[in-house]
């Protein structure tokens, strides 16, 4: 007689209980999967995962106390064997790129089909990575890109001095030359010392633009 197949463990994590209900009862109606428990929030998914060590974690993106990438990392680092794979209505990269990052195996829509998504789960149990190539491609292209911006912010904290910082500020919210040097008690010249040498750094060829870029870069709100 041959061995009988252990179902698939999954946790499910989801804020809406309603969602994770209709998830539960959707998959108890294919035998190789079993639905072990539910969790509605980063702390009660990595609390769960921990008691029950699931093989695959179907994780919703936003949950009450943060979102679901935090809860992935955590589960992962207790249990480096453990598959988690998105299920969410949040669809953008930077959505998909933070779930990669946290070891997620795959992202797919909460408008996938029950055939697919016990395929889904059945190739994440098998430790396959669900992500197309191009897709893939394309977040790492996201990818360096954030890094290159991070890595630009990081310059100009960096090399913008602290009164260029408070000018900058001011020059944010509309203030002239000589409002500047009026509100710091500097001198008129001083101020446009500052303001060329901020233009300079941020590779601008007038205010508007600075601040532009400085907001771009978080520099100022």
């Amino acid at each position: 007689m041959a061995d009988e197949v252990r179902p698939i463990a999954v946790l499910v994590v989801d804020d809406h209980r309603l969602v994770a209900h209709a998830l539960t009862s959707l998959l108890s109606e294919h035998p190789e999967v079993r639905v072990v428990g539910t969790a509605g929030s980063v702390e009660e998914a990595v609390a769960t995962g921990a008691a029950l060590r699931p093989d695959v974690v179907l994780m919703d993106f936003r949950l009450p106390d943060g979102d679901g990438t935090l809860a992935a990392r955590r589960l992962r680092e207790q249990n480096s064997e453990v598959a988690v794979l998105f299920l969410s209505a949040e669809h953008s990269d930077e959505a998909m790129l933070k779930a990669v990052e946290a070891g997620a195996c795959g992202y797919i829509s909460k408008d996938t089909g029950p055939a697919e998504l016990v395929a889904a789960i059945r190739r994440a149990a098998d430790g396959e990575f669900l992500l197309p190539a191009a897709t893939m491609s394309r977040l790492l292209g996201r990818q360096r890109e954030v890094r290159r911006q991070q890595a630009e912010q990081q310059r100009l904290l960096d090399e913008v001095t602290p009164r260029e910082a408070q000018i900058l500020r001011l020059m944010a919210a509309g203030a002239d030359n000589r409002a500047i040097a009026a509100q710091l008690g500097i001198a008129y010249g001083t101020v446009r010392t500052h303001v060329r040498s901020l233009l300079e750094k941020l590779d601008s060829s007038s205010r508007l633009q600075a601040v532009s870029t400085a907001r771009e870069r978080r520099l100022v709100d």
